[in-house]
């Protein structure tokens, strides 16, 4: 199914923040994370984040085993997901270096 999100995409390159905690020890990771058919959730480095739909206080998914809440969303070319009153460092994934920094460098990357 494809939404505003996948944009029909099996993967694609996203921002995570979980609000709760860590994402394997930092708080913000860029990375890959695939869509099952119904479009529904999100999964990430072995998490499953089921989309929350405007119930979530902080965040717009919610991970399936534990319960935290995540902000998934596009990468912005201009470095801005995190927000500018709570700095974090952000974590790219090994396997995104390359597509974080050509979609920075090009707006009509394909990631």
């Amino acid at each position: 199914m494809e939404n505003q999100l996948n944009r029909a995409l099996k993967k694609r390159l996203m921002y995570l923040e979980n609000k709760d905690g860590a994402i394997d020890g930092v708080p913000v990771r860029i990375g890959w994370v695939t869509f099952p058919r119904s479009g529904r959730s999100v999964r990430y480095r072995g998490r499953v984040l089921l989309r929350v739909g405007g119930r979530g206080l902080r965040g717009n998914y919610i991970d399936e085993a534990s319960g935290e809440e995540f902000w998934v969303s596009g990468v912005k070319r201009r470095g801005s997901n995190v927000d500018p009153h709570r700095p974090v460092a952000v974590c790219v994934g090994e396997d995104a270096h390359d597509a974080c920094a050509r979609s920075r460098r090009d707006p009509l990357a394909a990631v």
